[in-house]
């Protein structure tokens, strides 16, 4: 940025000074921003603002609709059409010299911009504020500074180009200052330079063709600027590309921020949407997109979307969800399933979205989570995940991991997925902001890069088939074996269940009725019991002691489920017992000793089951039944290197030698005082 840029951003930031004391330090950008959004909007008007009055003028009596001619009228000075009009006769000029009216004036002219400008200004809430500035004696002094030459944002000063990167810097510094949010809506640059050169990587050749159209979207596109990192690397490659960009952004000031930055930089036909969840409320259903860039919020519950997204879910692969849905606490998974039906179906498409862990391997099989990256392993759209070093964000220090996604890889890659250490390449800041104290480097970009294209295995790189990360959770049971006493510990299992302890219990609302039904179903447990206390042996066949708590309990005629209930209260595990069998003969089950085994998709179920099972547990047995097929990416094991425990010695020694200098210490302050 040269010594021109700088200034006017350290200007314009400066700006924010004057609101002290009327607003907290970070809502000084609810101000800001739209002032400067104003600022460059009333002097890129400036060249056709006469023609764009004189039509509405001529018009505005015989036409309903006055969107296009105004558009029309509406140009640089090259004769383009800007995309938005206003057709107000103030200006920042008019507005200054009428400071009595200077509130109301510019109310009019607000409500004379084009529909797309005054969406913007609505998501800012800018009307709130201005009557805010006035009501605190700061509207016309504002606007006068935003007057001043060293905030002449005229086109003929400073290009689309150039105001979009002042913009740009203003909005990554207002997001320093509010580290809590800033992770939220803007990405660090470091990130968003490694993730776009990742996603184009490999169609550096297929981009240099002539009259391309590329279609980028970003689902959660916060201020926009992996959008414009990505169009800006197609146009350096080759500027005769038409990129379009794309986004949805549910927060309607940072909605604001993103499309006006989109009109700054002479984006027209950039199709920035929302204020909206694009879980719940897809506002471009149709559209397919070469290339697609996010970083959706981590951890976020998506409980607000969660009736549109379930239903949605019920059509299968006819809707956006079909892989499966993740818990309900963190929605990362469902924007993946979301992009991926984004790709285009008879063309290459790539992905690069970035997450915390916990989609790589949280859920079990049979889960919601492990069910998407079945779907995402499976469909062989997986091809690379990067792990980053901590602390790169503003707003938190956790890991985060890069997916590179597609639905056409390189041959060498179809069937494998690669997975990249890069968590030691950083620098650290000089001064952190918020929770990011590391940052990439441009030498550290360039070598996470070479990792991913060396696509062999090392200490940093680890090529898997697809296969590799599934599994099959396989039930194992052990065979029910119980010995049966009635003893004093063991009748006080029977208020444990519940069907025994409902005997006492009235439901009647006549307090003297409910008294008389409480005693008596409490003379039921007594006799019930004194009954059981008669069987004064133990037992090791279930057969023969059910037929002895039949015989006992016989005359209070009970339910053969109450029955069972109570042979299982006295009963307890013995591995001596004689086995349960059902009236088949076939052994029942022993719930409690019930246990999973996740048994690689590489590897035959049986022999696993002969290897690892049956040496422990002889009379074991799978329930083939219940399998379930799961996938997980446990990325920090497969990079793991013990480190072995320093010597007891070397530990002793330094425990002695700490002691001393405690000691000494100590010593000192005893002569001191």
């Amino acid at each position: 940025m040269s010594n021109n840029f700088q200034e006017k951003v350290t200007f314009i930031m400066d700006l924010a000074n004057l609101l002290r004391g009327a607003y907290k330090r970070n809502e000084y950008q609810k101000v800001i921003l739209p002032f400067t959004v104003l600022k460059r909007f009333d002097s890129v008007l400036e060249y056709s603002k006469q023609d764009v009055i004189d039509k509405y003028n001529t018009y505005k009596d015989s036409m309903g609709n006055l969107e296009y001619v105004l558009n029309t009228a509406a140009v640089d000075k090259d004769g383009k059409p800007l995309g938005f009009y206003n057709y107000s006769k103030y200006d920042f000029k008019s507005l200054i010299a009428d400071p009595d009216h200077i509130e109301e004036n510019l109310m009019h002219y607000l409500d004379s911009f084009s529909s797309n400008v005054q969406d913007i200004f609505d998501n800012f809430y800018i009307k709130n504020h201005i009557n805010r500035l006035s009501k605190a004696k700061l509207l016309f002094l504002l606007m006068k500074k935003f007057s001043e030459s060293k905030v002449d944002l005229h086109p003929d000063k400073v290009s689309n180009h150039e105001m979009g990167t002042i913009f740009e810097e203003l909005i990554r510094k207002f997001s320093e200052q509010s580290n809590e949010e800033a992770g939220e809506h803007f990405t660090p640059r470091d990130v968003v330079k490694l993730m776009t050169n990742l996603i184009f990587i490999e169609n550096g050749v297929h981009l240099q063709k002539k009259n391309l159209i590329k279609k980028i979207y970003d689902p959660a596109c916060g201020t926009g600027g992996m959008l414009t990192s990505c169009k800006n690397f197609i146009n350096e490659l080759n500027d005769s590309v038409e990129v379009v960009l794309y986004g949805q952004e549910v927060n309607e000031e940072i909605y604001a921020i993103c499309k006006s930055d989109m009109l700054i930089k002479g984006e027209k036909f950039a199709k920035i949407e929302g204020p909206s969840s694009t879980l719940s409320n897809d506002l471009l259903p149709d559209d397919q997109f070469d290339f697609m860039i996010s970083n959706p919020p981590y951890g976020r519950k998506w409980e607000q979307d969660r009736e549109v997204v379930k239903e949605e879910a019920t059509r299968g692969f006819n809707g956006r969800f079909g892989a499966g849905l993740p818990r309900i606490n963190d929605g990362q998974l469902l924007f993946l399933e979301h992009m991926i039906s984004k790709m285009k179906e008879n063309e290459k498409s790539r992905i690069a979205v970035i997450t915390n862990g916990s989609p790589l391997f949280t859920g079990d099989a049979g889960s919601g989570e492990s069910d998407i990256r079945k779907w995402i392993i499976e469909n062989d759209y997986l091809e690379s995940i990067i792990g980053l070093p901590d602390q790169l964000f503003y707003n938190t220090g956790i890991r985060t991991y890069i997916w590179v996604l597609t639905n056409e890889k390189p041959t060498e890659r179809v069937g494998k997925i690669q997975l990249v250490d890069a968590s030691t390449k950083y620098v650290k800041m000089r001064k952190s902001l918020g929770n990011k104290r590391h940052q990439l480097s441009a030498e550290d970009i360039d070598d996470i890069l070479s990792l991913y294209n060396n696509f062999r295995d090392n200490d940093k790189i680890k090529i898997f088939d697809n296969e590799d990360f599934g599994y099959t959770k396989v039930t194992v049971e052990r065979p029910l074996q119980l010995n049966y006493e009635v003893n004093k510990e063991r009748l006080e299992n029977l208020y444990g269940f519940n069907a025994f302890n409902k005997l006492a219990e009235s439901k009647s609302k006549d307090p003297v009725v409910k008294l008389k039904e409480e005693k008596e179903g409490k003379q039921l447990q007594n006799e019930i019991i004194s009954a059981l206390q008669k069987i004064d042996v133990p037992y090791d066949n279930w057969d023969e002691f059910e037929d002895r708590v039949k015989t006992a309990l016989k005359r209070f005629n009970l339910s053969p489920s109450f029955i069972k209930n109570i042979i299982i209260a006295l009963s307890e595990h013995d591995a001596n017992a004689i086995y349960v069998t059902d009236n088949k003969g076939n052994k029942k089950p022993d719930g409690k000793l019930r246990d999973t085994e996740k048994i690689p998709l590489k590897e035959d179920i049986d022999e696993y089951f002969q290897r690892e099972v049956l040496p422990y547990y002889s009379d074991a047995w799978m329930d083939r039944k219940k399998d379930k097929i799961g996938y997980e990416i446990n990325f920090t094991q497969y990079f793991y290197q013990y480190q072995p425990s320093r010597p007891l010695e070397e530990i002793e020694t330094d425990i002695k030698k700490v002691t001393a200098e405690i000691q000494e210490l100590i010593k000192e302050d005893l002569d001191e005082a």
